[in-house]
């Protein structure tokens, strides 16, 4: 019973980045293309979208990124620089 609870909630920990960076994403590309928006009195980037987008787009991309990086370093499926140092004992 506690596998597919475990693994709902693990899906959920990357839709939800996912969902953050996709919003994000949505909100530069409407910041940005407001100022080429004729119908408006004040055409202008919308500075306060824009930078806001931003950090939800880079936020949502870094952590899959890292996700994707730690799970695939656990699995030895990265380049020898980026494996994980192993100490000598002694």
């Amino acid at each position: 019973m506690k596998a597919p609870f475990y693994r709902f909630i693990a899906i959920l920990m990357l839709v939800i980045p996912g969902l953050m960076a996709t919003y994000g994403f949505l909100a530069v590309k409407d910041a940005w293309f407001a100022q080429f928006d004729l119908n408006v009195s004040d055409p202008g980037i919308q500075w306060g979208k824009l930078l806001f987008g931003l950090l939800l787009f880079a936020a949502g991309v870094a952590f899959i990124g890292g996700w994707i990086f730690f799970r695939d370093r656990k699995r030895n499926y990265v380049a020898p620089r980026f494996r994980a140092n192993k100490r000598k004992k002694g």
